[in-house]
């Protein structure tokens, strides 16, 4: 039971002698001091039999330590914000719960594993899943197979130096030159290097550090064939020409 006006709960920090870390947790006034440290024990690794507890204000100044096992947490002035150190008086080491090199790893050898019926490979196996369904595995090879070669004629009907126009569902066209056409380390398949009349690309040519064409920056993109359609597209005409000619001709105007 709580005091009246007195929260049930208190959120409180928890540090330990053994880590570096801290916890932040909720706990019920209501636990005993034996009980408290009896859950401090998942969360600091330390045992419950092992430990001296000593609290501290929002401001890491000392209160008290927390000394008598049958008194309830909430019978010591504990508010939201205190820390509470666990100081282990065990022979175990700084650092020995955070070292999880030390930790000795359970291992299974490929033929054991595989003579396991609980495992998730024995259930993509009875189920038929991923890489255990060779009918499935043999169509996707086969769609990736058509559509790489799909990609490879597109591909080679667009020439570097083309002129082109990039059409991307969702997006507006945008128009550029073509600079690269083939393989990248990047992404699988086929793409189309484009060096565009506006600063709308990702890039200068180059992706992943490797250098496929050269442009200013935010000026090159790759794009898939399909979307690339080449022709005689001349850079647009945004009128900023019939705008500044008039100022040109106007000796009024001060620009010369």
């Amino acid at each position: 039971m709580s005091v009246a006006g007195t929260p049930a709960v208190v959120s409180i920090s928890i540090s330990s002698s053994l880590n570096s870390f801290r916890a932040l947790k909720r706990y019920g006034r209501g636990l005993t001091i034996a009980e408290f440290k009896c859950k401090l024990e998942l969360v600091v690794g330390s045992p419950a039999s092992c430990m001296e507890l000593e609290l501290y204000t929002p401001d890491d100044k000392f209160v008290m330590k927390l000394d008598r096992d049958e008194a309830l947490l909430g019978s010591y002035p504990i508010d939201d914000g205190c820390r509470i150190h666990v100081i282990d008086r065990s022979s175990a080491a700084v650092g020995e719960y955070e070292d999880v090199s030390r930790v000795e790893k359970f291992q299974i050898s490929d033929t054991e594993y595989d003579k396991r019926a609980d495992t998730a490979r024995s259930f993509m196996k009875r189920s038929k899943l991923g890489q255990y369904n060779k009918e499935e595995m043999s169509r996707k090879e086969a769609e990736l197979e058509q559509k790489l070669i799909e990609e490879k004629a597109l591909a080679e009907a667009i020439s570097v130096g083309a002129r082109c126009e990039v059409r991307a569902s969702g997006q507006p066209s945008k128009r550029g030159m073509v600079m690269y056409v083939g393989l990248t380390e990047f992404k699988p398949g086929y793409w189309v290097g484009i060096k565009y009349d506006e600063p709308v690309g990702k890039h200068d040519g180059s992706v992943n550090g490797k250098q496929y064409f050269e442009c200013q920056p935010k000026y090159g993109a790759f794009v898939k064939p399909q979307h690339v359609t080449v022709g005689d597209f001349p850079e647009e005409d945004y009128g900023l020409d019939d705008e500044i000619a008039p100022l040109r001709s106007d000796p009024k105007s001060g620009v010369a």
